[in-house]
């Protein structure tokens, strides 16, 4: 095998072995989430194994957590609130969005 042919697959020492300034074309790229500060809440669905999550975005970091608490009880569901959004387990996208409205917030669905 020449030199030019052999490429690092495993190392137990520290470091990265593809250090992100050099990544090759179509590698992952870090995921960041551009989503419009307008005020409005955005409720969309993302599905994960066999089951889907309501995720919940917009939602002003002070009230994150009560509000999440609101909702899981609404939905009956469990969820959780970290990173500025708001995941409740199940497809509860239309609830939601009227829970909001009657709050005197703009929600609407997001996604596809």
């Amino acid at each position: 095998m020449s030199e030019e042919n052999r490429r690092l697959v495993y190392s137990s020492e520290g470091g990265a072995i593809d250090p992100p300034a050099t990544r090759r074309p179509g590698s992952a790229k870090p995921k960041t989430a551009l989503l419009p500060e307008d005020g409005v809440i955005r409720v969309a669905r993302e599905r994960r194994r066999a089951s889907s999550v309501s995720i919940i975005f917009g939602v002003p970091e002070s009230e994150l957590v009560t509000t999440a608490k609101a909702l899981k009880h609404l939905c009956g569901s469990g969820g959780t609130a970290k990173n500025g959004v708001i995941e409740i387990q199940g497809d509860h996208r239309e609830r939601i969005v009227v829970w909001f409205a009657a709050r005197g917030k703009r929600a609407k669905l997001a996604g596809g």
